[in-house]
């Protein structure tokens, strides 16, 4: 704080200019130490990031953005600070919508206060990162102090870290959904901290291994940390360099997955060269391949094969098939007596083969909302182990507890609908009927005393059940989740699991007869009594802590055992203990075809609220129907004309905001005929380019809405100066839809109601 009050004192910056320290960047772990903000000579506005480093002495690595230095732990390899002001910069830009659609710019640096030596960190072998993000060292304050006064004039008048810190938070990305861009050749994710050191390591070690001189790492990183994205990263850049390369995994839910993605964009036999099973290299050649890249790598097993009677060592083998093998590990994700892939076996594999081996670490925390801390509670919550987290008070994270598994499948339903991701999970304590009658009226999760019934989800999607919109009315289970990510998972936690007294119990005799994670107990328990139960424990905590961190944004939990249920709601924050979802707040096709407004409003997904229950525009929003009403230019709370609607919870209602159904097949490639939209009014010339309400006394559409149409606007007068028009365009496959033009004094009568948010 001293060395920055320094620069900032020499600057003489503004008195109102914007400070922010150790702040969060959305859904990460990662803190921006120094973020100052303001607006430059031409009124715009600007947050510059800066990266403080305490090292004294750094030296080269051959590494990209890689450098050497001292920490608490020894000499270790970490990020060039310059690279980390600016991937910190560009992951602030593609999570934070305010910084993108209000176009704040961001500029970065990093400040090595107690550094002397430029020879390392401004080395021209980083240029491209410092190019990017100058590094300023101990005798730099001049420089640094001007660097921000040539960004910031004057301060922050119109609260832009305010504005930064509220704005609309973008959802993470998905893996699997910017995979083909990722083996197109796109940078889709950026490696930050030790995932960047992580990647750089293999890079280097591919180069170097050799048939006589082969290599072995072992990642080891905890839910969410980048594993997979790293793994396929390394696919793209080692093919790219020529290398003969696969991406290995023994769950199948990730490669089916991924080769449904990769479908239509590359032939089946690239992609089943791509990724392949654990078991493919029983019978292979060894060092066929230059690298093989190992995801999920706790989930190896001895033998191959269905019956397991192929093979000898699948670690073993991976590692005599190439000459550099990569193993992305965690142990706390091995859920079944099968499981071997652990770091004590394959380094003793790996020795006993005489390869070299080397161990890394990974903290960067990219799911359950980027909280490092959510994870330690899941495991104090499930009793793995103790550590210092044992409430959820401080994290963002959306953690319930549901009084039933009604609750909890309303709940994910309503989830489900904004973008397909969301899910319900189970433990595996139900057996799987329907895989043999799957008839009308057939379920494999019954609990009575709910009346709550479900089927597994095998059935129809397999291991696709994670992208297929249909599958969210079936439950996953362990086999078919894992290795994946969801925005909110619902997790139903079985009788294998119970409390009693404030201790976790695991009941090994609940899981279902069909499933086959505990095979070997029995034979073990009859040997061995306090190995069996010891290692079932392991399995049955292993697979509900999994099932817990599959969601990005949240989970949410019932526990068939009432006094479970119990325990799990005193971990919560204080009234937080209990979740009751509001009766008129249940919204869903079937919500909606119960409700007398169904005839009013065709389709309507949302539920219509009594007039009793709402508060304007906090709880509900006003819906309108070309048919039967429509928007007037005012919306006002007082108006007894319109009826509202509840919203979804992942949106935040708006005294600007309101419902109305598209008519007509106008916009057919963005929203379908029927459909009902979500709008926000605005200023018209803040609309340019967006898809819009418009209302004009002189059109008139056939197809039902009159004088309204929902079209994209283009008043940009620089590009219709000489036309001196206005274009309201279509954007449909069906044909006789043209632009409608609006010239001359006539668009004075033109009136914009609203902006197209989205579309239920």
């Amino acid at each position: 704080m001293q060395y920055m009050h320094n620069v900032l004192d020499l600057t003489k910056i503004p008195n109102d200019t914007g400070v922010a320290i150790e702040y969060r960047i959305p859904q990460s772990s990662k803190r921006i130490d120094f973020i100052l903000t303001g607006k430059d000579q031409y009124q715009r506005d600007m947050a510059i990031i800066v990266e403080l480093k305490q090292w004294s002495k750094v030296s080269r690595t051959e590494k990209d953005a890689v450098v050497r230095t001292y920490l608490q732990r020894g000499q270790c390899e970490v990020e060039h600070p310059s690279y980390q002001a600016w991937t910190y910069s560009a992951l602030l830009y593609d999570f934070n919508e305010t910084v993108r659609k209000e176009k704040i710019q961001l500029r970065s640096c990093a400040y090595l206060h107690n550094c002397v030596s430029n020879d390392v960190i401004n080395h021209s072998f980083y240029n491209e990162h410092t190019s990017r993000a100058p590094s300023f060292l101990k005798q730099d304050t001049r420089k640094l102090s001007d660097f921000i006064r040539s960004f910031i004039k004057y301060g922050d008048a119109d609260k832009i870290m305010y504005r930064i810190e509220n704005g609309k938070i973008s959802p993470s990305k998905n893996l699997a959904d910017q995979l083909v861009s990722l083996l197109n050749g796109s940078r889709e994710f950026l490696m930050i901290d030790d995932q960047k050191v992580v990647y750089e390591t293999v890079l280097f070690l591919a180069k170097q291994s050799e048939e006589n001189s082969k290599h072995v790492l072992i990642v080891n990183g905890g839910p969410g940390t980048g594993k997979s994205v790293i793994a396929v990263n390394l696919l793209v850049e080692l093919t790219r360099r020529k290398m003969v390369v696969q991406y290995v995994t023994k769950n199948a839910a990730p490669r089916a997955v991924y080769e449904s993605k990769l479908t239509g964009s590359f032939k089946k036999s690239h992609i089943s060269n791509m990724f392949k099973s654990s078991g493919a290299y029983t019978s292979c050649d060894e060092n066929v391949f230059d690298v093989l890249v190992v995801d999920e790598a706790h989930r190896l097993n001895e033998k191959s094969g269905f019956f397991q009677n192929q093979g000898e060592n699948q670690i073993q083998e991976i590692i005599q098939a190439s000459k550099f093998s990569v193993f992305f590990i965690d142990e706390k994700q091995q859920v079944t007596f099968k499981d071997i892939g652990d770091r004590e076996e394959i380094v003793s594999r790996a020795n006993r083969l005489g390869v070299k081996v080397q161990e890394m670490e990974l903290t960067s925390q990219f799911r359950c909302n980027g909280s490092d801390g959510y994870l330690a509670w899941v495991d104090n919550a499930l009793q793995i182990e103790e550590t210092p987290v044992d409430s959820l008070e401080s994290f963002n994270y959306d953690f319930r507890v549901l009084d039933s598994p009604n609750d909890l499948r309303d709940l994910i339903y309503r989830k489900n609908q904004y973008n397909n991701k969301a899910r319900i999970v189970a433990g595996y304590c139900w057996d799987w009927i329907t895989k043999k009658n799957s008839g009308p009226g057939q379920y494999d999760i019954k609990i009575d005393e709910h009346n709550f019934m479900m089927k597994w989800n095998l059935a129809d999607d397999g291991n696709l059940w994670i992208l297929k919109p249909e599958s969210v009315s079936e439950a996953g289970c362990i086999h078919t989740c894992q290795g994946l990510e969801l925005d909110y998972i619902g997790v139903i936690i079985g009788p294998d699991l119970i409390c009693r007294d404030g201790k976790l119990i695991t009941v090994p005799e609940k899981r279902a007869r069909t499933d086959a994670s505990l095979k070997g107990y029995k034979k073990l328990l009859k040997e061995n009594p306090e190995l069996a139960a010891r290692r079932a424990e392991r399995i049955i905590k292993n697979t509900y802590r999994t099932l817990l961190t599959r969601g990005q944004k949240g989970c949410y939990v019932f526990c068939t055992d009432p006094e479970t249920n119990e325990y799990f709601k005193s971990l919560l924050p204080q009234g937080k203990a209990v979740f009751h979802e509001p009766a008129e707040a249940v919204w869903g096709n079937k919500a909606a075809e119960d409700s007398p407004s169904w005839g009013k409003y065709p389709g309507l997904p949302l539920k219509v609220a009594a007039k009793s229950d709402v508060i304007p525009f906090v709880n509900a929003v006003p819906v309108f129907d070309f048919s039967n009403s429509f928007p007037p230019v005012e919306l006002t709370a007082a108006d007894e004309s319109y009826d509202w609607v509840w919203l979804p919870e992942y949106i935040t209602c708006g005294p600007d905001f309101f419902v109305v159904r598209m008519v007509g097949e106008s916009m057919n490639k963005r929203i379908a005929d029927g459909a009902w939209c979500l709008f926000k009014k605005t200023m018209a010339e803040k609309c340019a380019g967006e898809i819009v309400l418009a209302y004009h006394p002189d059109i008139y559409n056939t197809d039902g809405s009159g004088c309204y149409a929902i079209r994209r606007y283009w008043p940009d007068e620089s590009v219709l100066r000489e036309q001196r028009k206005v274009l309201l365009q279509p954007e449909t496959r069906t044909p006789g839809y043209a632009d409608i033009e609006i010239a001359g004094d006539s668009i004075g009568r033109l009136e914009i109601l609203g902006e197209f948010v989205l579309s239920f």
